[in-house]
């Protein structure tokens, strides 16, 4: 199911100039919004799922998100206006926020210990393969029979996954372990993330990094085709950067033992953020046309930071939210996702026919990472020692 997601999200770019033309989408960069617009109805569909999961169980949720994403499939699939379009990737987002969240929790409900992780670790290898071959997968479909075959396809991938989960997954949440839906319990969890500085800290750095990554993948058809001239190529050149995440997902467990992940962060940040500054030197002195492979390098090297960063901030985040894991967790990912969408907009609609927009963007928004991580980890050394501030501690040295 999470696959799914990842899958609607790539899939897509192959297919931004056929959108562009056939729905008179002007100006151009306009259609980065097919990308954005999903993920703001993922981080609001958090907000939902999350409490909706703890209070009536699994089942129930991620068919309501089937519902809604299927929705969404329809009218993309059908759209005559761009407006459209972005309302029907919008129920997308919002829909599939329930397989990335529920999904998690029916596995800490049926696992626990080394078998989770396992499973996790097997969950995460499809996630990562998955943008591997999509925009390929897109293609190809792109090629036989248009860019709305790729929302038909979307439709039927969703119709089979949700007979999967109709007839292979029963209920992992018993009726004893539900809590009630509550409004209030939400709002208690929003202040514990804004009140700790240790949560509220990692989760805007993981907002403003991933404000360029998604940036990235709303002008990567745009960065390739227009400014490099190899649109065609595109899925070849996706495929290596994604690696470049899933290298950095295998390398972790034995770097963030070694180096603690706090450190292994803020050393990650301080290497993508250099790289950012010394490229925009360069593209505003002696290189204003940079050459793919300085490209695709700089870029691999960033992405590699930023794999190894994802997933540590998340757990520092999330070290001092242990009463309340799960919703602190929807929160979390509700927030960092609201932080990150502006800052993507800014950078992809600045998109001027070269690569330095998002160069800019990586360099500015890298300082405002390594700045907060000063910031947060300053406030937490300055605090007195509590039970949850030395848990937090614990973690990050």
């Amino acid at each position: 199911m999470q696959s799914l997601t990842a899958l609607s999200i790539d899939a897509m770019l192959p297919a931004f100039p056929d959108i562009g033309r056939d729905l008179n989408v002007s100006p151009a960069n306009d259609v980065q919004l097919v990308i954005m617009v999903m993920f703001l109805g993922m981080a609001l569909g958090q907000l939902l799922y999350g409490p909706l999961a703890d209070s009536l169980g699994r089942r129930r949720p991620i068919m309501l998100g089937f519902v809604i994403y299927l929705s969404g499939s329809v009218v993309c699939l059908f759209s005559g206006t761009l407006t459209m379009l972005l309302l029907g990737r919008f129920l997308q987002g919002f829909g599939s926020a329930a397989f990335r969240i529920v999904t998690v929790a029916i596995i800490r409900d049926r696992f626990e210990g080394p078998t989770m992780a396992r499973v996790m670790s097997f969950v995460m290898t499809i996630f990562i393969l998955v943008p591997v071959v999509a925009p390929a997968i897109g293609q190809g479909v792109l090629w036989l029979a248009g860019w709305r075959a790729i929302f038909a396809m979307f439709l039927v991938n969703g119709l089979l996954l949700l007979l999967w989960f109709l007839m292979r997954m029963h209920e992992t949440l018993p009726l004893e372990r539900r809590v009630p839906l509550s409004f209030t319990r939400s709002l208690n969890a929003a202040r514990e993330v804004f009140r700790i500085r240790a949560a509220l800290g990692y989760t805007l750095c993981i907002g403003l990094m991933f404000g360029p990554f998604m940036a990235y993948l709303s002008t990567a058809q745009q960065l390739f085709a227009d400014v490099f001239d190899r649109g065609e190529e595109l899925p070849v050149f996706f495929a290596i950067l994604a690696l470049s995440f899933g290298a950095a997902s295998l390398t972790n467990a034995s770097l963030v033992m070694k180096f603690g992940m706090y450190s292994l962060s803020l050393w990650s940040a301080c290497t993508f953020t250099g790289v950012a500054l010394l490229s925009w030197v360069a593209l505003q002195t002696v290189l204003p046309e940079p050459p793919l492979w300085g490209f695709m390098a700089c870029l691999m090297l960033t992405f590699f930071c930023q794999g190894l960063m994802f997933g540590n901030l998340n757990a520092m985040a999330m070290q001092p939210l242990g009463h309340i894991a799960g919703v602190g967790a929807t929160m979390v990912g509700a927030l960092s996702m609201l932080v990150s969408l502006p800052a993507a907009y800014v950078i992809a609609q600045a998109f001027d026919g070269t690569v330095l927009p998002l160069v800019t963007g990586y360099a500015v928004f890298g300082v405002a990472v390594v700045a907060t991580m000063l910031w947060t980890k300053r406030g937490i050394c300055r605090r007195p020692v509590t039970q949850a501030s030395a848990g937090s501690s614990s973690v990050e040295s």
